[in-house]
């Protein structure tokens, strides 16, 4: 996705040269230049100067005994213009000295820039710092690794975030500095074309950004996401994210092949030979690379069977073998070869040595062209923040994941293609798992799948959060619940692909959208299923553990508070579970995910809680509250009504609620979806509109993702049934919507 953004590169060219007259001026008035310069450095110095950038700048003078009284007229006009300054005054020698201790020093002195002064004394200082550096570059370039593995820690990966760090993050600005720094050392190339246009792009969104704040801020927030695309001639913030997200990753690549060269330069020489790795592919140097005489022009499938061999042996594709495959690989045919298709899930199949491989493929174009539809998903952001990827990416770590669920299916093959594909319908209109259906057929057609296998791959992409949406929203003892799962997935095969698909797709979103709570209840759901599907009686539903037995002897209700984990049970009764969730909230406690259930006469409720921010409440005094409320000794509607004065409203616009009767998922209740941003007291607005219109609820499933709740109600009227009554239902709905506003 190339489109043709506006580019600031000539307003930071025209922005530094005025910078450098203002400060020749003040220089000129200062001193008479001798024995005395004026150096720029930072993004002056590259003459990147931003509208938020600091001027940093170094005087450097030869001994000179005014050279403070020289500095003081330079610098005090700098602060009272309100330009942040960042400053020194050294001699050529102190420089040198302080650069070889200082990496932030040695990095701006060796694409320092003479601005005023003593042309000589900045040509010295610049030689001499660079002369060190490629004489320690063993030291040097090891620390400045180590610098920049801490920012990827602290700030991420700005390809992937919903708010980047478009300096320090992993594909940031920084990174590119650091492999001109390397480049400097002379041990491995500057930045190519692609690099470098990545580069000046995340420069542009830089400069926008400063714009649209008024300020020097790095970081994307969300909210100036839209004035920022605006500024720089992009259509909305998904465009901008899309492109950032592309550059980010060029960068990415272009860092890691840097420090692929600096290893193996500064390691000494390779083992030398030639040792084969499959048909035209072999290991050289470390690398993969084509055996003499392999033809990619003669033989299509070499750019796959080189690819599958990298991801078995570990190794990296050579950057130069890379750009032949990109350049010179004949046209897969379509359908593919058996060879082929074996070959692109040998790669998946690596696990983690597959991501590296792939990132290869796409970086030089190769995917594209193999998988046309990837081009849809290829860099496309997920504006959720349950989302650590962008989608191509995600893809391709659930297949990872899915690699260590292989011995768990009948076919292993469907179930690395089907991970590979099960969001792809996300780069097309509508509802991502209907459309991906429809688009995984063409590329299981193209691929060469058989029939049969093709109708198996569609209904798994169809049906990918089948289980983990069940497991969540409906209540599992509920025979209809397990029934339509079953009449849904129709075989043992189609199931076993789901369930480890859930587990691959989940971990590859990240830690809010699976955890120990959800994999527990796919679990029980796929095991209650398979029991239909092999003709035997659902299993029955679950009694009390023995801890909760332990807790419902206590007859009036009991509680159990276990770091994130809060347990109450008690005898069952209307309002119970939206009671024990306001004093949650009261308590300054998220929660996360929460369950309910009946076990004859007593309710188990299970809460997930984590706290809103610092450490979480006193275990005793949350533990005496929830029995106060048990007790109905306890007004919990007038703390969570002080709470809600003091909280400040969302700073981004939200979607509004969404309230649905979900018709056909029980027999015995009304199933209730709701849908809203969170906040505290969320569930327990929720249960008191129930309340106000006389249900009860039998079950429930609470879950947070990210920002967003989905809670799942089983209700009944006073006398135990379903909701039949049109207008019963739509007061139901429209309460509920009420309280959540």
């Amino acid at each position: 996705m190339r489109g043709e953004a506006r580019s600031y590169a000539a307003a930071r060219k025209e922005r530094g040269a005025d910078t450098d007259r203002w400060l020749k001026d003040l220089f000129r008035t200062a001193s008479d230049g001798e024995h005395v310069s004026l150096v720029a450095v930072g993004s002056l110095g590259r003459g990147e100067l931003a509208p938020g950038s600091d001027l940093d700048l170094v005087l450097l003078h030869n001994g000179r005994p005014d050279v403070a009284r020289i500095a003081d007229r330079i610098w005090y006009p700098i602060w009272d213009s309100a330009v942040n300054l960042d400053h020194s005054v050294r001699t050529v020698d102190e420089a040198v000295s302080v650069a070889r201790q200082d990496l932030k020093a040695v990095l701006g002195l060796i694409q320092a820039r003479h601005v005023a002064g003593d042309p000589d004394l900045t040509r010295k200082a610049r030689e001499s710092v660079l002369a060190e550096w490629r004489a320690d570059s063993r030291r040097r370039l090891g620390e400045l690794r180590e610098a920049a593995d801490k920012r990827a820690q602290t700030s991420g990966e700005l390809a992937f975030l919903l708010e980047p760090d478009i300096k320090d993050g992993r594909g940031g600005l920084r990174d590119v500095q650091a492999m001109q720094a390397v480049a400097a050392a002379w041990v491995a190339s500057a930045p190519g074309p692609r690099a470098r246009e990545a580069y000046e792009f995340i420069l542009d969104v830089r400069h926008a950004l400063h714009v649209v704040t008024a300020r020097g801020t790095d970081r994307l927030v969300l909210q100036e996401q839209d004035a920022v695309a605006g500024l720089l001639g992009l259509l909305d913030a998904e465009a901008l994210m899309r492109r950032l997200a592309e550059a980010g990753r060029t960068v990415s690549h272009a860092f890691d092949a840097t420090w692929r060269t600096v290893d193996r330069l500064l390691s000494g020489p390779a083992p030398r030979g030639r040792r084969p790795l499959a048909d035209g592919v072999v290991e050289h140097g470390g690398e993969v690379v084509l055996a003499r005489g392999a033809d990619p022009r003669k033989d299509p499938v070499l750019v796959l069977r080189a690819a599958a061999a990298a991801a078995d042996s570990g190794l990296p594709m050579a950057p130069a073998t890379v750009s032949v495959l990109a350049a010179q690989s004949a046209p897969m045919p379509v359908p593919w070869p058996e060879e082929a298709r074996d070959a692109l899930v040998s790669i998946l199949g690596a696990g983690r040595a597959a991501v590296p491989v792939w990132e290869e493929l796409d970086q030089a174009g190769i995917l594209v062209k193999l998988l046309p539809d990837w081009e849809r998903v290829r860099h496309r952001p997920q504006r959720n923040p349950i989302h650590r990827f962008t989608v191509d990416r995600h893809l391709i770590e659930a297949a990872a994941n899915a690699a260590g669920h292989t011995r768990e299916v009948s076919r292993p093959d469907l179930l690395l293609i089907s991970a590979l594909l099960h969001d792809i319908g996300k780069g097309w209109p509508g509802d991502h798992s209907a459309t991906g259906e429809v688009v995984v057929r063409d590329i299981a057609t193209r691929i060469g799948l058989p029939a049969p296998d093709i109708d198996t791959l569609a209904v798994v992409v169809r049906h990918h959060l089948l289980l983990p949406e069940t497991a969540t929203r409906r209540d599992l003892d509920d025979p209809v619940t397990i029934e339509k799962v079953a009449a849904t997935v129709g075989t043992r095969e189609v199931l076993d692909l789901l369930a480890a698909l859930a587990v691959a797709d989940g971990n590859a979103t990240g830690p809010a959208a699976w955890n120990a709570w959800k994999a527990g209840l796919v679990a029980d759901l796929v095991r209650r299923v398979r029991s239909v599907l092999a003709g035997s009686p659902p299993p029955k539903p679950p009694t009390l553990s023995p801890e909760q037995a332990g807790l419902a002897r206590h007859g009036g209700g009991a509680v159990r508070v276990n770091g994130g984990a809060v347990t109450v049970v008690a005898p069952d009764r209307v309002g119970l579970l939206w009671s024990a969730a306001g004093v949650l909230s009261a308590h300054r406690l998220v929660v996360r995910s929460a369950s309910s259930a009946s076990a004859g006469s007593t309710a188990v409720i299970e809460f997930s809680v984590i706290p809103e921010y610092g450490s979480p409440p006193d275990p005793a005094t949350l533990e005496a509250d929830l029995r106060l409320v048990l007790a109905g000794r306890l007004d919990i509607e007038q703390r969570l009504a002080r709470r809600t004065r003091s909280l400040r409203p969302p700073r981004v616009p939200v979607a509004p609620p969404r309230v649905t009767l979900v018709d056909d998922a029980s027999a015995t209740a009304t199933v209730v979806e709701v849908r809203a941003h969170d906040r505290p007291g969320l569930l327990w607005r929720i249960g008191r509109a129930f309340g106000e219109c006389g249900l009860d609820v039998r079950a429930a499933r609470v879950e947070t993702l990210g920002a967003e709740a989905v809670d799942v109600f089983y209700v009944v009227d006073r006398a135990g049934r379903p909701l039949s009554d049109d207008a019963q239902r739509a007061q139901v709905r429209d309460q509920v919507l009420a309280a959540l506003r």
